[in-house]
């Protein structure tokens, strides 16, 4: 087997990076609203203005983020090597594939576009 590179996709890091605005706009609101303050809309603003903010400056890395999947390992974008013999499970979490191994070790291949494809290639892989 070659290598595969495994690499995030910025449809998926932009829907995750919307989905977390929502949640955060809902979040910040409902703490003003229990707050009793009269401003509650300023909390869809903070909740935006964070999570916009932090998908602008951590975009590059995030992105850059690539994981080569190996006839022996796993290796992440830091070098880290998880043998694939030591993998125990995979399963997705949105657009983000979790890795397993038999110590408990859990590792986050992020913003994937078609998760059950990854986890499919980590599969076959590991046979």
């Amino acid at each position: 087997m070659s290598e595969t590179k495994i690499s995030p996709d910025a449809t998926a890091y932009l829907r995750a990076h919307t989905w977390m605005a929502a949640v955060g706009m809902a979040a910040a609101m409902g703490v003003l609203w229990v707050m009793d303050s009269p401003h509650i809309w300023t909390g869809a603003v903070g909740g935006l203005a964070a999570i916009a903010l932090r998908g602008f400056y951590a975009r590059k890395e995030e992105l850059a983020a690539i994981w080569t999947l190996t006839s022996t390992a796993l290796v992440g974008p830091t070098g880290h090597s998880v043998p694939l013999a030591s993998i125990s499970g995979v399963k997705s979490m949105g657009s983000y594939v979790q890795v397993i191994t038999t110590d408990g070790q859990k590792y986050l291949i992020k913003y994937q576009a078609d998760p059950a494809a990854t986890i499919a290639a980590i599969e076959r892989a590991r046979l």
